[in-house]
């Protein structure tokens, strides 16, 4: 596979980052996961948004632009012979080499980018929750980055393994809900739409704001709070979301089973979000 790392594009095998480098030695970096169906990248702005906003909170002196972005994609798409456009990307920026342990900001981050191929056949229709021991940590600073600190996320997949058709769910120290391990979550109850709020220490994911935004522009009852996992468990329906995926239903939350015919409004927005991204240019 080639990999842009740092202005250039070369072998994966010949990729080199520095033992000194603040993101392998402190966990000082931040990714975003997202996808190119067809060379189109839906929703990138937002994922910007947020990745700069994380850069500027780890004190990273790099600001992406969406046109550097485009060009990296393109160039990787024709490198590794992806012609149909279809890849998943991830791009990642980490701190680079720093003077030791120390307050100062990093002036010379290291930005790679890679990609695999994509098959939007493979996105599930539906998903299975399961209720994670582990409890969701909370974030490091004044918000939850998708930062190079995994660990968490990590023990919660090893309690589900590697099945791709199970999501765990975390919960607070509380026993609020709080997110999936790569995912946001949301339910309904009657006529009300819920989620958990950003208090919790959730990531403010992409597809969450898309699923937020779309529900308030068509009128629905949307509440974000605190919210206890029976709460949840009691839901008519009950769906999660990521960037990759999109939005899935979940058939089942552990021993409690969401009927399909129930699935009033997370059908609706996936329908809409798939033909929405299906049909996006840049």
């Amino acid at each position: 596979m080639i990999i842009y790392l740092n202005g250039q594009y070369i072998e994966e095998k010949a990729a080199a980052l520095s033992p000194f480098d603040h993101g392998f030695l402190y966990g000082i970096g931040v990714f975003e996961t997202f996808t190119s169906l067809a060379g189109q990248v839906f929703l990138l702005d937002w994922h910007l948004e947020r990745l700069n906003q994380s850069l500027r909170d780890l004190c990273i002196e790099s600001t992406i632009e969406k046109p550097f972005v485009l060009d990296i994609i393109q160039n990787l798409l024709h490198q590794n012979h992806l012609t149909d456009g279809h890849a998943r990307i991830r791009f990642n920026v980490s701190a680079g080499q720093g003077n030791g342990f120390s307050a100062e900001s990093y002036k010379e981050p290291v930005i790679f980018v890679m990609l695999s191929p994509f098959k939007p056949e493979s996105i599930l229709d539906e998903k299975q929750g399961m209720i994670l021991e582990t409890r969701r940590n909370t974030p490091e600073g004044p918000r939850r980055l998708k930062s190079h600190h995994y660990m968490n996320n990590l023990l919660g997949k090893r309690e589900i393994g590697n099945d791709p058709k199970i999501e765990g769910i975390f919960l607070t120290k509380e026993g609020d809900v709080a997110e999936g391990i790569t995912s946001n979550v949301f339910w309904r109850k009657g006529e009300v739409i819920y989620t958990p709020s950003l208090d919790t220490g959730i990531l403010n994911g992409v597809t969450r704001r898309y699923c937020i935004e779309t529900l308030h522009n068509q009128g629905a009852s949307l509440i974000e709070g605190q919210f206890p996992v029976d709460h949840l468990l009691s839901a008519d329906e009950a769906w999660m979301t990521n960037s990759v995926q999109g939005i899935v239903p979940f058939g089942k939350i552990g021993q409690v089973t969401m009927l399909e015919n129930n699935r009033l409004v997370s059908i609706k927005l996936r329908t809409q979000y798939t033909k929405e991204r299906l049909e996006h240019k840049e």
